[in-house]
């Protein structure tokens, strides 16, 4: 394993906007969201805290979201894309429509980290945490759902069949090599 990637990102590599982490549920969006802003020492935004009562009795009893039921709960999650400065937020971003319309709503570049697993592995998850409304009579839902972000140039994409600070390393060194490669902004404006 290479130690560049559990290395954390310096104050100048961390010149990033905003990070969403992913994913179906179950993978750890929370977990590794929750990380990944300790590292980055920027506030950490839990997107299903967001969703409206309608959206989190909907999913306790079982039945899916819908287009509908999502558009609000992401221009919610978009506003605060573009309100907050530096933020990590956890949100399923499932449909390219759905990550798009954060990106448009941010006003700025972001970054989506994708925690990509198996069925097996996440539906094991699922299975063992307590106290979330997400049965894992949805993940099938999710999954048929979820429109992979391969082509996507904002996109980080992790295997989640590691330990958790493996992939929040992977998720830095990426962070890093995007923030270095972006173009500087000048300071100072040419005369025409």
């Amino acid at each position: 394993m290479s130690t560049a990637a559990s290395q954390p990102a310096s104050e100048d590599e961390a010149g990033h906007g905003p990070v969403i982490v992913m994913g179906v549920s179950g993978c750890g969006k929370s977990t590794v969201g929750e990380r990944l802003a300790d590292r980055l020492d920027c506030p950490f935004v839990e997107g299903d805290g967001l969703h409206p009562a309608a959206n989190v009795r909907k999913m306790e009893a079982g039945m899916p979201l819908d287009d509908a039921d999502r558009w609000p709960w992401l221009d919610l999650l978009g506003r605060r894309l573009g309100e907050e400065g530096r933020v990590v937020i956890s949100c399923s971003a499932l449909k390219r429509s759905y990550r798009d319309r954060l990106r448009n709503l941010a006003g700025r570049p972001v970054t989506f980290v994708f925690l990509r697993g198996t069925r097996a592995l996440i539906a094991a998850r699922m299975q063992e945490r307590r106290g979330h409304y997400m049965p894992p009579s949805l993940l099938d839902s999710q999954l048929a759902t979820l429109e992979p972000p391969m082509a996507e140039r904002d996109v980080v994409t992790i295997e989640i069949d590691q330990p958790l600070e493996t992939i929040v390393g992977l998720a830095m060194t990426n962070l890093a090599e995007r923030a270095r490669a972006a173009p500087k902004s000048s300071s100072s404006q040419g005369s025409a």
